[in-house]
This record gives C-alpha cells, sequence and structure tokens, in this order.
C-alpha cells in the first residue's frame, strides 16, 4: 500500500523547491520560476504558489525584490556560539597585549570570519533602570545606566549576524571616560577587558536563553523575515565580590544561529 503525504501540497511544493536550491539546481542569485509558471508545473493555484514561496522566505532561501521577482538568496554566514568557552576565553584575553586583543574577537570566534570580513556597529546612550533591569542589577529602579547597542555585520551581507543591548552601571564605568566613548568602539579584548579598566574582575555568568518573535526594531536592524523567531539570550555578568555589572540581551536571528553548550559532568565515585 503506499503511504500517502497528508502534508499541505504547498509545503510540499516548498520542500521540493528547497531541496532544489539546497543541491545548487537553482542557483544562488538566480531568479525563481514566475508563481505562473510554478502553478502550471505543480498543478496547484496561485495562492498555493504563493505560501509556497513564503514558506522558502521563512526558511531564509530567497528573497522578494519588488517589481522584479523572486530569487535564490546566497547563504548567510552563521552563528555558532560555545558559550562556556566563549566567556573563559574572553577572560583570559584580558591580560593579552593590544596587538594581541585587536587581532580577533568574539564575533570572528563564532563564525570563523575574519576582522577584515565585519562591520561593527555601536550607539551609546544613557537611560534610567527599568524595572525589569533594576531587579536583574539588585538597584533601584531610575538608576543611571548606559546603554551599549551592537550589531555585527559580514561585509558581504545585507543582514547583520546579531544584535545586543548590553547595560553597564554609569557610575562604575564613568570612572574611565573612555567607556563613555562609543568611536572607542570596537574596544580590543570586549566588556571584560573593558571593565577590568575600573578594577572589575567577572566571577561568573548566568545565560537565560528564549525564543521569540522579534520587536520590530529587532526585525529591521538584522533584516528578518516575517515568521521568523529570534534567540535571545539575556546574559548576566557578577563580580568577584557578588555584585551584578552588566546585564545584556543578544539577539539572533533563529534561522542562522546555534547555541552549543559542552559540559563536562563529574564522574561517580567508585564503591
Amino acid at each position: 500500500m503506499i503511504e500517502r503525504d497528508w502534508r499541505p501540497r504547498y509545503v510540499q511544493l516548498a520542500e521540493e523547491l528547497r531541496d532544489k536550491i539546497l543541491s545548487g539546481e537553482m542557483p544562488a542569485g538566480k531568479p525563481m520560476p514566475s508563481e505562473t509558471e510554478l502553478a502550471a508545473s505543480s498543478g496547484l493555484s496561485r495562492t498555493s504558489v504563493r505560501n509556497a514561496l513564503r514558506q522558502l522566505r521563512e526558511w531564509g532561501l530567497v528573497r522578494a525584490e519588488q517589481g522584479r521577482g523572486t530569487y535564490v538568496r546566497a547563504p548567510r554566514a552563521r552563528v555558532r556560539r560555545r558559550n562556556i568557552e566563549r566567556y573563559q576565553w574572553e577572560k583570559d584575553r584580558v591580560h593579552q597585549s593590544e596587538d594581541e586583543r585587536r587581532s580577533t574577537g568574539g564575533t570572528e570566534r563564532d563564525t570563523g570570519l575574519t576582522v577584515d570580513d565585519l562591520q561593527f556597529h555601536a550607539r551609546y546612550r544613557t537611560l534610567p533602570a527599568t524595572d525589569d533591569l533594576a531587579r536583574r542589577f539588585g538597584i533601584p529602579t531610575g538608576t543611571q545606566l548606559l546603554q551599549r547597542l551592537y550589531w555585527t555585520s559580514a561585509k558581504h551581507e545585507d543582514a547583520p549576524l546579531s544584535m545586543s543591548r548590553s547595560h553597564l552601571l554609569y557610575d562604575m564605568v564613568a570612572a574611565n571616560p573612555a567607556l563613555l566613548d562609543e568611536t572607542s568602539e570596537p574596544w580590543p579584548g570586549g566588556t571584560q577587558h573593558q571593565l577590568s579598566t575600573v578594577g572589575v574582575e567577572v566571577d561568573r555568568i548566568t545565560d537565560e536563553v528564549t525564543a521569540r518573535p522579534p520587536m520590530p526594531d529587532e526585525a529591521d536592524i538584522l533584516r528578518i523575515e516575517p515568521g521568523v523567531s529570534v534567540l535571545a539570550l539575556y546574559k548576566t555578568c557578577i563580580d568577584t565580590t557578588g555584585k551584578v555589572v552588566e546585564v545584556a540581551e543578544a539577539v539572533y536571528p533563529g534561522d542562522r544561529t546555534e547555541l552549543v553548550y559542552d559540559i563536562k559532568l563529574k564522574r561517580w565515585s567508585k564503591r
């Protein structure tokens, strides 16, 4: 007996087209067949064909250009972030020379790209702590914070790899005026080195990861197609005295990001 495929026909068509794209039969940069052509070759309605193309856009495989049609998208760079290793690597870099710290950074580690492959953007502003940020820092609501908005792009792509909002206690970092200047970015050695310049050593970091729809500004900056969720990573940095010194939220497009945790477990004692 032949088993019937109960999936919607537009999903079946989307997967057939996906296979052709991934195999190279439909190469990057080339136009997709028109809706009329796909309807004729598949025997589906134009509505079903449009749904199939929408599914391909949500998978990040095609892009729609106004007035021109739909094109196969070149594969975007992927982020593979190993946070447990990454945070220790960032701490170890604090005592490296400036030349060593300038040679590479966290994004390069996560993507395999080089410094010359990337464009880095930063915007700073001060703001009062919201109730949520105050709770995370353990400070009164309204305490002045320095917010740093970052996003990093591969030069050969139109969509950033990630964006993040980092919050620091303003009075703490104001001890080094360079930490208040967004033109100092990208800072060689990143946040852990920045904190070290005001006498702060990070002792531990807590990560909380959720999947959610993107906020409008996130979808705009990251060029996220409708229907694609983001991975939101809340990072809380705590110093050696037990004080929270940074609260950051990194936002990654869910269709091209992997978060990897390799955790060594203690062995059972021999009995």
